[in-house]
């Protein structure tokens, strides 16, 4: 069974299981209204993105397009956009791809 991380932190939520708040976007302008909701809801400044493929290893994997990382840190509003656009819709090679990796979601 194949489940991206958001995924299985729905079906553990669904039982009551304490997870880890989390937002799915698809574009980059979208993940930069999330974190500005985030933000007004949290007053968190940090964001994690996080590449979506059925790989492991995601943070130390690369994005071959961007030579970013699949998970990373943007410290600030200001860096989400260009954090997004690091990881999503490229490429990323990880330990458990081929050298081709895996198109990020």
């Amino acid at each position: 069974m194949n489940l991206h991380e958001y995924q299985g932190k729905s079906i553990l939520a669904s039982y009551g299981v304490a997870v880890q708040r989390g937002i799915v976007v698809e574009s980059v302008e979208e993940s930069v209204a999330k974190a500005k909701e985030l933000n007004k809801q949290t007053g968190t400044e940090w964001f994690v993105v996080k590449a979506q493929i059925h790989a492991g290893g995601r943070g130390k994997g690369i994005v071959t397009e961007t030579g970013s990382n699949g998970v990373v840190l943007a410290k600030g509003l200001d860096k989400v956009e260009e954090k997004v656009k690091g990881i999503l819709g490229g490429h990323l090679v990880t330990k458990q791809t081929s050298k081709d990796g895996k198109k990020s979601k």
